[in-house]
């Protein structure tokens, strides 16, 4: 078989254009002793097949295998039944705490007897609701004694 053959047979390899027969012709050809110097860098891609197949595996290959292959050693978990009570504890120890903090915010905007505080801006103390409600005359005296300050400064300024 001449070079420039073999070279053709190549660059349609490496296109992966070739088929068995080709592919075999190559084989044969790298496996006889005679390679030319400028394709002897492919002889070993081509003769590792034939080389893989003298060698085989051994007959300790099964040995070497399972050696090195680890059986894995499943446990079951034994589960209680406070083991499975867990995570429903859990939800149940958030749920209280949330309701605690819930509790605990209600009564410090509320007072002793259960009524809602309210702040007097005016005399800048806490009553109940119905204690301003029963200071009316207070609170309309407070009121009428802001709206005159407020007319007196609008007449300096004029």
């Amino acid at each position: 078989m001449d070079y420039k053959n073999i070279e053709q047979l190549l660059e349609r390899y490496w296109q992966c254009e070739t088929s068995l027969e080709e592919e075999s012709q190559l084989r044969d050809f790298f496996l006889k002793g005679e390679v030319p110097a400028h394709l002897l860098r492919y002889k070993n891609l081509f003769v590792y097949q034939q080389v893989q197949q003298e060698e085989g595996l051994g007959e300790d290959f099964d040995a070497r295998i399972l050696s090195q292959v680890e059986t894995p050693v499943v446990k079951a978990k034994r589960l209680t039944l406070l083991g499975r009570f867990v995570p429903l504890f859990k939800a149940a120890a958030v749920v209280a705490i949330i309701l605690s903090l819930g509790n605990v915010a209600q009564h410090s905007f509320s007072g002793d007897d259960g009524r809602v505080l309210a702040t007097d801006t005016i005399g800048k103390q806490v009553t109940a609701p119905s204690v301003a409600l029963s200071n009316d005359a207070k609170a309309d005296q407070a009121l009428a004694d802001s709206l005159a300050k407020i007319n007196k400064v609008k007449v300096m300024q004029e």
